[in-house]
């Protein structure tokens, strides 16, 4: 497993490091940083390891513990770590794990890896037990043909009507909605980019940072634009990649 610690006090960051290894040896601290700003750029690059979960002070040197959630649209799982009880309620409005107030107590740290471990384990026996759909039936006039999802590429959004992509190239309409589709399709082979594009992971030939918080994406095949991850989706589309 592995996680980051978002602590701007080096020794309250050492500390909880060193209770972490001795609760759990194998759990790797990717980094301790210490800010909103190079936490939010340490996600939103594509070429850091992504983490399981995040240990997250709410007051950190340049900011609110908060303002990356709300910047990244987070989806990774959060355990907060602070000297204050004042933000309970809206950590749990959050996707938080737990709240633990310093000195953290190696009792309650236990405690909080071993539900965020609970959760995990529930989400992936629910994933394991959902039956994802594998070919599609589609009409072109009088003729009609059924493909595998396998053999398709990506879904996008044209006029209003959604279309399949195949890797040979040929598109057809079909009558899913791209949040329908999300649902319908195994979550580790496909992805929704943008609110345009729902795309296979195979489809991806290259991909682009143009900037930090922006990562353009050649397809295969290529689509009619230029096709860019929304800000919204980089961090879990990150995670989806790494996955």
């Amino acid at each position: 497993m592995n996680v980051l610690i978002v602590e701007d006090e080096e020794l309250s960051a050492e500390r909880l490091q060193n209770l972490i290894r001795n609760i759990d040896p194998s759990i790797h601290v990717l980094a301790i940083i210490p800010s909103v700003f190079e936490t939010i750029a340490y996600l939103q690059n594509a070429a850091n390891t992504q983490p399981d979960l995040i240990f997250l002070d709410v007051h950190l040197e340049d900011d609110n513990g908060f303002r990356i959630i709300e910047n990244q649209d987070l989806m990774i799982p959060v355990i907060f770590t602070t000297a204050f009880d004042d933000y309970l309620l809206r950590a749990f409005k959050t996707n938080s794990i737990d709240y633990l107030l310093k000195p953290i107590n190696p009792l309650e740290l236990q405690a909080s890896l071993n539900k965020f471990r609970r959760i995990r384990s529930n989400e992936e026996v629910k994933k394991a037990d959902v039956k994802y759909k594998d070919r599609f039936l589609v009409t072109a006039g009088p003729r009609v043909f059924t493909f595998k999802t396998s053999e398709i590429a990506y879904f996008t959004i044209e006029e209003r009507a959604t279309f399949l992509r195949l890797f040979d190239g040929r598109h057809f309409a079909v009558e899913y909605s791209l949040e329908k589709l999300s649902q319908m399709l195994d979550p580790a082979e496909f992805f929704r980019i943008n609110r345009h594009m729902l795309l296979s992971l195979h489809a991806i030939r290259e991909m682009h940072a143009i900037s930090a918080g922006k990562l353009k994406i050649d397809l295969h095949p290529a689509a009619a634009q230029e096709t860019f991850v929304s800000a919204e989706r980089m961090t879990e589309f990150k995670n989806w990649l790494g996955k």
